[in-house]
């Protein structure tokens, strides 16, 4: 997964040496991260991403969260400790005790959270985990003075400028969204409607599960989540495109993000994925999984 591939490959890495995220995703190309001035947006900083021991996330909220509900964290699919998801795998509340370094807005790490469970992770359709953290959103922000980000309801719009905040790193991306690919495939996986970039948004390895903030709104867009380094077709860290008609389309150095709106009629109360809700539309697990 592009820039996922490089997160999914620098989590692969990690996971085959030495378990669940002990080197950063991508590892191998960090000296590539850039902060030149163009990059950061002045209206986005750091407040509420974290880092995780392998990949980016942050700390979500949907429009009508609760302060006092359990805080959650958004990170890909592919960054999930317990190894990539299959083509069709759903995981739901798995016990997990996952640790995440909050960072305040000049990118300090300043608390410690951790996780009471995976409340849904999957890289069918889509690129993410959500963690259930033992605190609530009241809990941090009063002992923090760290607000959640909030979850756009609505679909990104093509042309609007945004910044990828990369927790792991502690560096930003700034560009605009170039387009929507209808289904992008990687390897075995295969996800739909993925946010483009324009070339300016040359996120790295460790970049996997940053928030994409849309300048506009403030509010979380979509999920860094992976590029097209090498130029080749539709293989493992390079994603190729594909249009209703079955098109084929390489834009080799573009990296991609997946929509976060969807998540938002899957939140029931007290922060639960509640797949039944009217409007979910995320994959299910199959009775089997269950």
């Amino acid at each position: 997964m592009g820039k996922t591939s490089k997160a999914l490959a620098g989590s692969i890495l990690a996971l085959a040496l030495a378990g669940a995220g002990a080197a950063p995703a991508f590892a191998g190309h960090a000296e590539a991260a850039g902060k030149g001035p163009a990059e950061k947006a002045k209206a986005v900083d750091f407040a509420g991403t974290v880092a995780l021991s392998n990949c980016s996330g942050s700390v979500v909220r949907g429009p009508k969260s609760k302060p006092g509900d359990p805080a959650l964290v958004l990170t890909n699919g592919h960054c999930v400790e317990s190894g990539f998801p299959g083509p069709g795998e759903v995981v739901v509340d798995q016990p997990s005790t996952r640790t995440f370094k909050l960072l305040d807005a000049k990118a300090n790490e300043v608390a410690t959270l951790t996780a009471s469970k995976v409340s849904y992770a999957t890289m069918t359709d889509t690129d993410i985990t959500i963690y259930q953290l033992t605190s609530s959103y009241r809990d941090i922000t009063k002992k923090y003075g760290i607000k959640p980000l909030e979850l756009a309801g609505t679909h990104p719009v093509k042309g609007r400028a945004i910044t990828v905040v990369s927790g792991y790193w502690k560096k930003t991306y700034s560009c605009a969204i170039d387009g929507f690919a209808y289904r992008l495939k990687e390897g075995d996986w295969t996800w739909k409607d993925s946010v483009r970039y324009t070339p300016a948004c040359k996120t790295i390895g460790g970049t996997s599960g940053s928030p994409v903030i849309d300048h506009k709104t403030g509010k979380v867009a979509a999920i860094n989540n992976t590029g097209n380094e090498d130029g080749e077709k539709c293989t493992f860290n390079n994603p190729c495109e594909v249009d209703r008609k079955g098109n084929v389309t390489v834009r080799k150095g573009i990296n991609y993000a997946q929509e976060t709106y969807g998540i938002v009629p899957c939140l029931g109360k007290g922060s639960s994925i509640d797949l039944d809700r009217k409007g979910c539309k995320l994959p299910r697990p199959t009775a089997a999984r269950r």
